[in-house]
This record gives C-alpha cells, sequence and structure tokens, in this order.
C-alpha cells in the first residue's frame, strides 16, 4: 500500500458516488507536486481520482450471485449473500473517500456528499418505477399490491422499514412485491445519511486503533442484534431488513479503510513489519481463499438456516473484507484477475441490474403462464435477464453516466441547446418529455388502482377470521368439488375414521387459507396455522401442546410449502407425538424448487410407517384443477379447500384401513375432550 506516513502524491476523488450495487465511487489516480509531511493522506483537488483495483469484479460476482438466485430459483440457494458483500465494499469505499478527504481538507462537505448520493442513486430509481409501475398497470392484479407504500419506500430510501411495518415477509412466496430489492438500497442510503457524521467523531480520536476499535464496535453491535433478535422459529425479515441488525457489513468495509489506510511501504532500512510481512506473504493466499469461500456459500448457505442469521453472514461479510483486501494491495494478483474487461463492465453497471433484475422478473412471471414449470422456468429466468440487462446498460448510457459526470442541471441545459440546434433535436426532446409524462400518469393510476391485498392474501385472511369465531365455511357450504373426489362423501364409510374433534393440526399459510373448509368437512378440528412457518417448528409445537394435553389422537402437518424437509425432522415429528397417536403428512403444491424433494421425502417416510403415518395427497387431488389456487398456485380458495379437505379424508380412510380398530383417544378416560 502506499505510505500514509511517507511523502506521497495528493488525490482525491472528484464525486464521491453511491456504491451499492454495481457503482460504488470510481477512482483513478491523479498524481501532484503535493508533499505532506503530517502523516495522512493528502487529498487534492476535486479532479483528483483514485482507483481500487478488483472491485468491478468483486461488484459483478456479488450481482451475479443475486440474480441467480432471484432469477433461478433453487440453482444458487446462497445466492442472496451478494447483497452482503455489497454492504462491505460500499462501506469501504465510501470510509475511505470520507477519511481521504477529513485528513486532506481537515473538514468533510457533508452537503456536497450527500447530494453526490443522491445525484447517482435517484435518477435510475426514478426511471425504474415509472416504466415498471407503468407496466404493472397493464398488467393488472397482483403485481399492484402494496404500490402505493413501496414507492414511499423508493422515494424516501425507507423501503426496509417500511416492509417491517407493513409485516411483508421477503421469504413469502405469496406476495409478488414489485420493487422488494429496493430494501438493500434502503439500509445504504440511511447508512449515507449517519456515516459522515460517525467518521468526524472518530476523527477525534487520534490513535488509530481506537478509530478503529469504535468502528469495530459499531459492526459487533450489528451482528449481536441479528443474533439476538432472529427468530428460531419464525420469519426473519425483521434481522434480515433492519438497518440496525444489518449494518455490520457496511461497519466491516469501514473498519478495513481504517485498517488499510495504517498500512506502510516497508522501509529498506528499518526492515518490514509484522504487518507487511502478513500483506506480502499471507495476504494473497488468504484472498484467493476467500473468493473461494463466498463461491461456496452461494452454494451451501440457505436463507432458511439458523446459522445464517447467526454468524453466517457476519462472515461473509469478513470473507468479502479479506477479499477485497487482497485485491486492493497494490499490484496483487487477484486485483489483476478480477479487473478483466468483461467483469469490470458488469460491475460498472451492477447497480442498474440490481434494480431492475427484480420487477422485471416480477412482471415476466405476472404474464407467463406456469412460470414456474420446469421446461418454462429458465425461459422466464433467461427472458427477465435479457431484459433486465438490456434496461440497465440503456439507463447507464443515457441517464446514470450523463447525470453523474455533468448533473441534472447541465443534462437538461444540454437538452435544451440540442432541441435548438435541429427540427429532428427538438422532436425528439418533445417525445423524451411527452413519454415521461405518460408514464407519470400510468404511475399514479396505477397506485389509485392498486389492490390491498394479493389473492392468496385474502385467501389467507379469509381462514383466518374463520379461526376466531364460527366455521365461515358454512356460508359456501354449496360449492361443489370436482366430480372425481365426490364419491368420497357418498358412501359410510366401511371402518370408523377420525373426526374433527380427534384432530389437531398445524400447518402454514395454505392451511390457513383452507381452514373454513376443513372447519366444514371436520367439524371441531383444532387448527394452529401461521404464515411462512417451516417443518423445523413442528416438532416443539407438538410437545408443546401433548405437554399442555391439548393433543388430540390424530396430527396434521401441512408444511414444506416455505422450504426444504428432512426425514430426520419427521422422524423428531414421530416422537413427538408418541405411540398411540397417528400422524398424517400433507404433499405440498407450490412451484418451486424444493417441491418434488418434500415430497418424495413425506411419501418415504409414510413408506416407513405405514400403520402410524398416512398421506394426505394435496398436490395429486389438486393438480388438475390449478383455476381452484390463487394466482400463485399455492393457495386455495373455498373451493380449493374443500378439495384440501378431502385429501385428509383420504389419509384417515387409510389409517383406518391399516388399523384394526380406531385411533386410541387418550379424552376418553383423562378428563373432558379440549374444545
Amino acid at each position: 500500500m502506499t505510505p500514509q506516513t511517507s511523502p506521497s502524491p495528493s488525490t482525491s476523488p472528484s464525486r464521491t458516488l453511491p456504491s451499492y450495487p454495481g457503482h460504488q465511487p470510481r477512482l483513478t489516480v491523479r498524481p501532484t507536486v503535493t508533499v505532506r509531511p503530517s502523516g495522512h493522506p493528502p487529498f487534492a483537488g476535486r479532479n483528483a481520482r483514485r482507483r481500487y483495483a478488483g472491485l468491478d469484479g468483486l461488484r459483478a460476482f456479488a450481482v451475479a450471485a443475486v440474480l441467480v438466485y432471484h432469477l433461478f430459483p433453487g440453482v444458487l440457494p446462497g445466492g442472496f449473500i451478494g447483497v452482503d458483500i455489497f454492504f462491505v465494499v460500499s462501506g469501504f469505499l465510501i470510509t475511505s473517500l470520507l477519511m481521504r478527504e477529513r485528513s486532506g481538507t481537515g473538514r468533510i462537505d457533508l452537503r456536497g456528499f450527500w447530494v453526490r448520493r443522491a445525484r447517482r442513486l435517484v435518477p435510475a430509481i426514478v426511471v425504474l418505477v415509472l416504466v415498471c409501475s407503468a407496466a404493472a398497470l397493464a398488467v393488472g392484479g397482483d403485481v399492484l399490491v402494496g404500490l402505493p407504500r413501496q414507492i414511499l419506500g423508493a422515494a424516501t430510501f425507507s423501503a426496509n422499514w417500511l416492509s417491517i411495518g407493513a409485516d411483508s415477509s421477503y421469504f413469502a412466496q405469496d406476495a409478488p412485491e414489485l420493487y422488494r430489492n429496493l430494501w438493500s438500497l434502503a439500509v445504504e442510503e440511511q447508512f449515507y445519511l449517519v456515516w459522515p457524521l460517525v467518521i468526524l467523531a472518530v476523527a477525534l480520536l487520534r490513535p488509530w486503533w481506537a478509530r478503529l476499535a469504535v468502528v469495530s464496535a459499531v459492526a459487533v453491535a450489528s451482528a449481536v442484534a441479528m443474533f439476538t433478535l432472529y427468530p428460531p422459529d419464525g420469519d426473519p425479515t425483521r434481522v434480515y431488513f433492519g438497518s440496525d441488525t444489518h449494518s455490520f457489513g457496511l461497519a466491516i468495509g469501514a473498519a478495513l479503510a481504517i485498517l488499510i489506510a495504517r498500512s506502510r511501504p516497508l522501509d529498506l532500512d528499518a526492515g518490514e513489519t509484522a504487518m507487511q510481512t502478513f500483506i506480502r506473504r499471507w495476504l494473497p493466499p488468504l484472498g484467493v481463499l476467500s473468493l473461494a469461500a463466498l463461491v461456496a456459500a452461494c452454494v451451501l448457505l440457505p436463507d432458511d438456516a439458523a446459522f445464517t442469521y447467526r454468524g453466517g453472514l457476519v462472515l461473509v461479510s469478513v470473507l468479502s473484507a479479506v477479499a477485497i483486501w487482497a485485491a486492493v494491495v497494490p499490484g496483487a494478483r487477484l486485483g489483476r484477475i478480477l479487473d478483466a474487461r468483461p467483469l469490470q463492465a458488469v460491475g460498472a453497471r451492477s447497480y442498474g441490474l440490481y434494480l431492475w433484475h427484480w420487477p422485471v422478473f416480477v412482471l415476466v412471471c405476472a404474464i407467463v403462464p406456469d412460470e414456474h414449470d420446469p421446461v418454462m422456468a429458465p425461459i422466464v429466468g433467461f427472458g427477465a435477464l435479457a431484459i433486465a440487462s438490456a434496461a440497465a446498460f440503456l439507463s447507464y448510457r443515457w441517464v446514470e453516466q450523463p447525470i453523474r459526470r455533468h448533473g441534472m442541471h447541465g443534462v437538461l441545459a444540454a437538452g435544451r441547446r440540442r432541441m435548438r440546434a435541429s427540427r429532428a433535436a427538438r422532436a425528439g426532446g418533445v417525445s423524451v418529455v411527452a413519454v415521461a409524462a405518460v408514464l407519470s400518469v400510468a404511475t399514479v393510476a396505477a397506485m389509485v388502482v392498486a389492490p390491498a391485498a394479493t389473492g392468496a392474501q385474502r385467501f389467507i385472511e379469509r381462514g383466518s377470521a374463520s379461526l376466531g369465531g364460527p366455521a365461515a365455511g358454512q356460508q359456501g357450504g354449496g360449492d361443489s368439488v370436482p366430480h372425481d373426489r365426490q364419491h368420497l362423501r357418498i358412501p359410510p364409510d366401511p371402518q370408523p375414521v377420525a373426526t374433527g374433534t380427534d384432530i389437531s393440526a398445524f400447518g402454514d399459510s395454505v392451511m390457513l387459507a383452507s381452514a373454513p373448509a376443513l372447519q366444514e368437512r371436520f367439524p371441531g378440528i383444532r387448527i394452529d396455522a401461521v404464515v411462512s412457518r417451516q417443518l423445523s417448528a413442528a416438532p416443539a409445537l407438538v410437545r408443546s401442546a401433548a405437554e399442555a394435553g391439548e393433543l388430540r389422537p390424530v396430527v396434521l402437518v401441512g408444511l414444506g410449502t416455505n422450504g426444504s424437509i428432512s426425514a430426520d425432522t419427521l422422524g423428531d415429528l414421530l416422537d413427538a407425538i408418541g405411540p398411540s397417536r397417528k400422524l398424517v403428512l400433507v404433499t405440498v403444491q407450490a412451484p418451486r424448487s424444493w417441491t418434488e424433494g418434500v415430497n418424495s421425502t413425506i411419501a418415504g417416510f409414510a413408506a416407513a410407517h405405514p400403520k402410524q403415518v398416512a398421506v394426505a395427497p394435496w398436490r395429486e387431488d389438486i393438480a388438475g384443477h390449478l383455476d381452484l389456487l390463487a394466482d400463485d398456485q399455492i393457495h386455495p380458495g373455498h373451493r380449493g379447500g374443500l378439495v384440501y379437505a378431502d385429501a385428509l379424508r383420504d389419509a384417515l380412510l387409510q389409517l383406518a384401513r391399516n388399523s384394526p380398530v380406531r385411533v386410541a383417544n387418550p379424552w376418553d378416560t383423562a378428563g373432558p375432550r379440549p374444545q
């Protein structure tokens, strides 16, 4: 590294540009003749720039991971860590710029800093929101849900907290929010708002290690907050979206900037220090290993594991910091590799790629039928990638770069000059203004007509309401079900079959949406269902009910929609219900990558325990009647719920056939039956 205590060329950024995702401040070296013996790096005029090697390549890697994670579900389960890589890069670059400005001029131009942030971020977001909101108005349906809140979040960089306040899950499969990806930009912009003030305060500390300790403490506090607030059996959106719980990556990047600023070159007279030995000998292989570990994390780190939020993302941030350090060391081979031209091109445009990929994907999925079909899914993914890439490259060329170089006033002034120069340019300018006006009107109209909830959410809310009062299914008793299921209600049962008062049901939002029909078919059934619940929560729920004396003879479990399951967890569940009770497992209908694995695991487990476990064939029964589901092809309306209930009846008949006597009822001798 360039020495911080020896004379060095004076450098400074000409503009401090926002660094998430896709375009951190690009700094190039322009030496001057200034020599400063003060021990701090000099800060030249606005025209001086410095560029860190390898960071465009790291941004390209990060955005590629996020794109694969979103556009090709299941291919790269840990691709979401690309956001955390961006956070570390952003914290490193912004802190480096602020420290250089502070040490070179004795101050930080807060107004200039924030104006440059807005200039870099806002224009591209405005274009994105106008174009995609107008497209959503044309598509209609669920893609409009929550649009006013999402646009407010985009305009104020508060999308993460607005989503938390609205109880909107990042991991839910039933709410295709158009601008869900803007949560991370909100976290970064909030960082940009506060961090210059922190740097001013930290600069008052004379020892460099004291500055490093303060910034490191911020990282530790954020990591501890995520660890503490993470709900083991619930939705982790709060800790994932929260600026307080997910700022450790930004702080780790900032700590790296302070550490690198302390590095000195080799003094041939004094010999090299331990730090210099580490940088020369050990840092290069550690950088390569860190990059390899990040690739492994993209494959192995799932978004539903407790370890992810209790150390996993912190580890990803530390690995990212090591890779950055190894890349930016002058002459580093890793930096040269990551500076390959294709990676530079993608990295420079990764901000636009990140902005466009998710809204485009949501819109394409809304347009294409059977978008999750094994054949259609890759077509949808590659189609969305092509559209998003074209939009990002156009945005970079015609929106981001001109405004970055000349500012909004400069771009508008240049446009007016061109319009006066020729009739063709004047016609082009008028066309641009007209298109912008149409898109603005369409965006306002989309906000006005946006429904309050998706079809799936309405089904879920109806089911939730039914659990708080009389069975809502009584209102829909006249609804018919597909004719191939009606035979189940005609003949009397040849064997005694469990009734509603014998069943304790535990499920997710699919069971919640089916609750009115379950209550209609099985009066007295006890249902415990919540949105986004996973099978890992079931053993503890069952044990708790058993200890309270509320667990009934038949335990119905409808989980697996929200993630993969394991035979070990099913074994724990069977142990929890005990040998005297029966277990019914519901197969999963969801256009998700893990569905086949879930259903295969359920079938194998039931086959291994035929006398105690039966399968409710929900997936098989609803397969020919997907029109009875919401647009997400997951959640049933009332008629679909009747199919769900009849699938349960199939399983109960199977249990009756496999058992010589009716399932034992512990309440026959143990007191009154719970209601």
